[in-house]
């Protein structure tokens, strides 16, 4: 295995509860979000924020502007520290953790990275009025040039079909996340990775009874004769996530459990097909690090539909029962921005926190066909 003693290392890592869209997160802006993170994983990381060289977040639909440097600043970070905020899409929260993990590798000490997204509090935005019509509301922005650009929802049911995973399938997966989901709340296997805000300390998503004979019930939500429902699919979230990220030498002064970065891989595909976006990205990232699915302990890949996880997991061999066994983003819910640095606090927990295994993994595919995945080591 690929990795050396001072590889970037996680020290900390935590998350906002998830809550569904308009609800109990929905009066909160995205630094509000973000900043009670950023600050939580400092002190969890037993790090001084003038130690802090770099505040990278990932987000896709917020109010524009560099929310990172907001957020690091309502944290009470310093000026002096700077702020980038990272946009691929769905896959932000886990490229801005990568490329902080870059940095600590070219020289940097410390590094905080993750991601926040309020979809409730998204501005709207039209497009100029033009002669003979007013304003036209701006929904998003491409995820390819046409004739490329499908909205998620169409693009992950025709790719269902492509891989022949059927509807059933489909609710039977979903259901399993929602089951999991709901053990590990109740059993509070979340508790140390939250940090309360808004008034909401747990997740607001994970649905008890929900079974696949009930998602059976619902209709195609996304083309006629479709297998992707609303059921099967993540809901719109609000929620923030972040780690720090510090050198070897930084580790070995604090003298805490941890996560190794061994690898990390960002990748493309068919922008028709984005939710395949994980598997070539896993599969570089795990030829970076050395090792091989099977060596893997934990996986943690993004829920976006479950069609979409299934299709990748069929395509990578890998059994569908070894990936998110706590419930992943369609019980949790998937705060867009955010989302894959959710998957790393995930692997934290489990890792780092309770000692759940040695490897972890974890991936996430984006609009416009990309994926981006990453190879941890518990130290």
């Amino acid at each position: 295995m690929t990795r050396t003693d001072d590889a970037p290392v996680v020290v900390a890592a935590v998350r906002t509860p998830i809550g569904t869209a308009g609800h109990a997160l929905g009066g909160l802006t995205v630094d509000q979000l973000a900043a009670p993170v950023l600050a939580s994983v400092l002190s969890r990381g037993g790090l001084e924020a003038d130690r802090v060289d770099e505040v990278l977040l990932g987000n896709c639909m917020g109010p524009g502007g560099n929310v990172a440097r907001v957020s690091s600043l309502a944290a009470g970070i310093p000026r002096s520290v700077p702020g980038l905020t990272v946009d691929r899409q769905c896959a932000s929260g886990l490229a801005a953790v990568e490329l902080g993990a870059r940095l600590v590798r070219t020289g940097a000490d410390v590094v905080l990275a993750g991601g926040a997204e309020s979809a409730s509090t998204a501005p709207w935005r039209s497009w100029p009025p033009q002669e003979g019509r007013g304003p036209v509301r701006y929904e998003r922005a491409p995820f390819a040039p046409a004739p490329d650009d499908l909205d998620m929802g169409l693009a992950n049911d025709l790719l269902a079909d492509d891989a022949g995973v059927t509807r059933e399938r489909q609710d039977a997966y979903a259901a399993r996340s929602h089951r999991l989901a709901v053990a590990a709340r109740e059993a509070g296997a979340f508790d140390a990775e939250v940090v309360p805000v808004g008034g909401l300390a747990r997740d607001e998503r994970p649905r008890a009874g929900l079974t696949a004979e009930r998602l059976a019930r619902l209709p195609a939500a996304f083309r006629p004769g479709g297998t992707v429902t609303a059921g099967n699919a993540c809901g719109v979230s609000d929620g923030a996530a972040a780690v720090a990220v510090v050198s070897g030498e930084v580790h070995r002064q604090l003298g805490v459990p941890g996560l190794r970065v061994i690898a990390g891989a960002s990748a493309g595909v068919d922008p028709t097909r984005p939710g395949r976006g994980l598997v070539p990205a896993v599969r570089l990232a795990l030829e970076r690090a050395g090792t091989t699915l099977d060596r893997i302990d934990v996986v943690e890949l993004n829920e976006a539909f479950a069609g979409q996880v299934l299709a990748c997991c069929d395509e990578l061999d890998l059994d569908p029962d070894r990936v998110c066994t706590e419930g992943g983003a369609l019980a949790l819910g998937h705060p867009w921005g955010a989302s894959g640095a959710v998957l790393v606090v995930r692997l934290f927990a489990q890792l780092a926190g309770r000692g759940d295994g040695r490897l972890g993994l974890a991936a996430i595919a984006a609009g416009g066909g990309q994926g981006v995945a990453m190879v941890v080591e518990s130290c």
